[in-house]
């Protein structure tokens, strides 16, 4: 018997249009024969738009939007409104055998990452791939993820956390404290985003201040992260409560003028390399490993997880944080380090769908009511 796999992309994100483009890989890597596809897209004012359900390759991203689809065409969100084609989420329940539907979230950035989805996976009682509410949300907010890996003893780089309502009221006293425990360069990242999204590299107290306006268009919580000279390796996890490592992979940007791994360099300007496997000490690996576990199950992970590193010419390790929906193209690195590893992106896709049922049945397994 087929699983219906539902998809979800698009949201409410700054990273909507990357959640496309994953969800265009994703379903163009299914077995059809093992799978029928429901694709509900997310507009970026959250409606929810179900589409046909599909049976083959897709030709190009903006059939996602449902546009040139089987007559299906979607011209604005006005239109979702007004012909009646906004689902709501609850129908996902009315699909009959629920016993073979799975729910695919790809979802990045707030309101799809940050477990505010899950959640609502998790109210209407349904499988789906990957984190967890917990995990998500604890990952997707930079600040609270540092807690959790400094309680699991993992070494990260020193940071500073600021809010909005700091920077607009004590400006200098905020950028004092900064140059008190930093040097530059520093980072500053929005507390939830990905894909590199606001993040900017401070050089001095001149880039410091446009870098803190540029991280609080996107968030009212941010982070000021030490710069490090050190090599980015990354490690794909994969599992639930015994989860697997991947090889390791290593972003090396192309020219010394390139800052940091940004949201061009990933998605727009195609200059930057991943070495798989990257060549690293086996006591650094096996290192890199524990900490890719332990940060796993500290945030009570399940599916999946990317954790990328700093490591130094000496051989330090810092964890700079995880993603539970890391980019998911057959160019990803994720899915390229269990290409590498032995797992192909098809066997890679159906055994996250397993994964999803085997937490699924699990929880449901728990008790919920009181016995004598």
């Amino acid at each position: 018997m087929k699983t219906k796999l539902v998809v979800l992309y698009g949201g409410k994100s700054a990273e909507h249009e990357i959640s496309l483009q994953t969800a265009f890989s994703v379903i163009n890597a299914l077995e059809f024969d093992k799978f029928e596809v429901k694709p509900i897209y997310i507009t970026n004012e959250g409606d929810w738009v179900q589409g046909p359900n599909l049976s083959g390759k897709l030709d190009f991203v903006e059939q996602l939007r449902f546009e040139q689809m089987d007559g299906f065409r979607l011209a604005d969100s006005q239109d979702v409104k007004s012909y009646g084609l906004a689902v709501s989420p609850a129908s996902l329940r009315e699909e009959g055998d629920l016993e073979q539907l799975v729910v695919f979230p790809l979802l990045h950035g707030p309101n799809g990452e940050d477990g505010t989805v899950q959640g609502l996976l998790e109210v209407l009682n349904l499988p789906y791939v990957g984190a967890g509410v917990l995990a998500s949300a604890a990952a997707m907010d930079k600040i609270v993820m540092k807690m959790v890996f400094a309680d699991a003893g993992i070494p990260q780089v020193p940071a500073v956390a600021v809010r909005a309502i700091e920077w607009q009221e004590t400006q200098d006293a905020i950028v004092a404290k900064i140059e008190a425990e930093l040097d530059y360069p520093v980072f500053v990242k929005p507390a939830n985003l990905g894909s590199s999204v606001g993040i900017s590299k401070a050089t001095d107290r001149v880039t410091l201040i446009e870098a803190m306006d540029e991280a609080l268009r996107y968030d009212r919580r941010i982070v000021v992260e030490q710069g490090v000279v050190a090599r980015e390796v990354e490690i794909a996890v994969l599992g639930n409560d015994t989860p697997a490592c991947s090889v390791p992979g290593e972003i090396i940007p192309k020219g010394a003028e390139a800052a940091f791994y940004d949201y061009r360099a990933k998605y727009q300007d195609n200059d930057t390399v991943m070495a798989i496997p990257a060549e690293l000490d086996a006591s650094v690996y096996e290192q890199l490993v524990d900490y890719s576990k332990r940060a796993f199950l500290g945030l009570a992970g399940s599916g999946l997880v990317r954790a990328d590193f700093f490591v130094t010419a000496d051989n330090q390790i810092f964890l700079n944080e995880v993603n539970t929906m890391p980019g998911f193209t057959p160019y990803s690195m994720y899915p390229l380090l269990w290409q590498e590893s032995g797992l192909p992106y098809s066997e890679l896709i159906v055994k996250l769908v397993e994964l999803a049922k085997e937490r699924y049945e699990a929880k449901n397994n728990l008790k919920y009511t009181l016995e004598d």
